[in-house]
């Protein structure tokens, strides 16, 4: 336990360190020992107005957003026991996106656009959760995979619909709404005024799975394994099932279609610290949340004033390291 919390300490400091980055970088530069101040004390200057409601509300945002990708993607990991899945390998993130660009289409209102995207969310995860809840309940000793087929081929042939949908509404689309759709597409935290939401969903969706973080360790070995230990599968995966779509559907909201953050987090983790829920699920939130934090930093200072997409440099960022995490872990093996 006393290793778990060092290394909870560790990522807590840099993501704090993460926060006084985000906070002081921009197009307009603020002195990192200022900012400090100006959070507590704000004198009303252009610095102070631009840090609280500018670059406060976004860098939270890009927080809790990371947060919820990288627990999301740990989750899905466990519940199809496969290291290579996502939290958009069920198709939330189509959903999300198919909802949002239709009410692009209809108004430029962001409210009305995350509206959208929550909805076209939770659409998908219904759907997926109608048509595989049988595979999701079934607890097979005969198969040694039992990482719920029908649900990663449901979701992957819903994505695989919501893709399709894109394609047409973007076909459809004004050109001067095009710009916004693929910049949201592409992953756009620039919107994000509302830090609220993601935070409160990070803080839940953990509470909820770090409980659960000793059955996911045994239901890790096997359905059938983890029934005879007593685990209640069912129940589990369904839950677990829930948590990481809500958690999914919530970041996708927040900041659009952002890839490889639940990916490559949770794998580089457990190449560090092992694969126990208990510790690996935290780490997640905080390792998370400070990565989208930096890549977001990135995205609005490289090309300031202009702004890159925050999925543009986590695809950038990701692929690499990903790939030199194969690398590494074929290596030592």
């Amino acid at each position: 336990m006393l290793r778990a919390l060092r290394l909870w300490g560790l990522l807590t400091v840099l993501a704090g360190a993460a926060l006084l980055l985000a906070l002081a970088t921009g197009s307009s530069a603020i002195a990192a020992g200022d900012v400090p101040r100006l959070l507590w004390a704000p004198d009303g200057s252009p610095a102070a107005e631009v840090l609280h409601t500018l670059r406060l509300p976004r860098a939270l945002a890009a927080f809790g957003t990371g947060g919820l990708l990288a627990l999301a993607g740990a989750l899905m990991q466990v519940l199809l026991r496969n290291p290579l899945a996502d939290p958009y390998v069920l198709g939330v993130s189509g959903g999300a996106a198919v909802g949002s660009l239709l009410a692009l289409l209809l108004s430029t209102a962001a409210a009305l656009v995350q509206l959208g995207a929550f909805a076209g969310a939770l659409l998908s995860i219904v759907l997926v959760f109608a048509l595989a809840q049988r595979d999701l309940a079934r607890v097979d000793a005969t198969t040694r995979l039992d990482s719920a087929p029908r649900l990663l081929l449901t979701g992957v042939m819903l994505a695989a619909l919501w893709s399709a949908l894109l394609t047409v509404l973007l076909m459809v689309a004004p050109e001067a709404r095009l710009r916004g759709m693929l910049f949201w597409l592409a992953g756009d935290l620039g919107g994000s005024d509302m830090p609220e939401l993601p935070l409160a969903a990070l803080a839940l969706v953990l509470v909820l799975a770090w409980p659960l973080g000793r059955e996911l360790n045994v239901l890790l070995r096997g359905a059938a394994t983890a029934q005879a230990l007593g685990v209640p599968v069912r129940w589990l995966r369904r839950a677990v099932y829930l948590l990481a779509s809500l958690a999914s559907a919530v970041a996708v909201t927040t900041g659009g279609a952002i890839g490889f953050v639940g990916l490559v987090v949770p794998h580089a983790l457990r190449l560090v610290i092992g694969n126990d829920q208990r510790v690996l699920l935290p780490a997640c939130a905080l390792a998370g949340g400070s990565l989208l934090l930096l890549a977001d930093t990135l995205a609005r200072s490289l090309l300031a004033p202009q702004q890159l997409p925050v999925g543009v440099v986590t695809a950038l960022l990701g692929v690499p390291t990903f790939i030199a995490l194969l690398l590494r872990r074929g290596g030592s093996r």
